[in-house]
């Protein structure tokens, strides 16, 4: 069967979208209560708790931006202080290469000064060994000469005097021979 006719059989028809009188004003009287609950008790706890968290969030970003901006300028403190160790460094690294470069000038003056010391030492020492040589030398060839001689002649030059003026006459003749012929060789080149 069809559903309408058992409800037509039942009795009048009902609009199922208009509730019945008692049940709208009892539907009415409890919406407004929960209303004014709402309204009265729950909406100022809402707002207020709203009201707060608005706050902590504006404050919170207030606080980000502070902090942000601190950061910012301990950026720039870093940034600065960090040129300023630059600089230093570039600095003692300059002073350090002309420290390096003066000890370097220092040690070479001090080895050039200590070479001509033992240059002149060595020149000095040659020419007392040379000295020495051609002292012994002299007396070597003067006592030779003598006894060449006195062979020769057949007697003894045993007057000291004499003969040692004998040899150092032949001997300073040598060598003003031998220093004309240096010169006349130095001429030459």
């Amino acid at each position: 069967m069809n559903p309408l006719a058992v409800l037509a059989s039942e009795g009048e028809l009902e609009n199922p979208l208009l509730p019945p009188l008692p049940e709208l004003v009892i539907g009415l009287i409890a919406f407004a209560i929960v209303f004014i609950f709402l309204g009265k008790k729950l909406l100022p706890k809402i707002n207020k708790t709203l009201d707060e968290r608005r706050e902590a969030i504006e404050g919170g970003m207030e606080k980000a931006e502070a902090a942000q901006a601190e950061a910012q300028q301990v950026l720039e403190d870093y940034r600065a202080q960090l040129a300023d160790a630059r600089h230093e460094a570039a600095r003692m690294r300059q002073e350090a290469q002309e420290q390096g470069a003066s000890m370097i000038a220092e040690m070479r003056s001090e080895g050039e000064r200590q070479r001509e010391e033992i240059i002149a030492a060595g020149h000095a020492q040659i020419e007392a060994d040379r000295k020495a040589a051609a002292a012994t030398l002299r007396q070597d060839v003067g006592k030779l000469a003598s006894d060449l001689a006195g062979r020769i002649v057949g007697e003894s030059l045993a007057d000291a005097a004499r003969q040692s003026r004998t040899i150092d006459r032949f001997l300073d003749d040598l060598e003003a021979k031998a220093a004309a012929g240096a010169t006349k060789a130095e001429a030459n080149r």
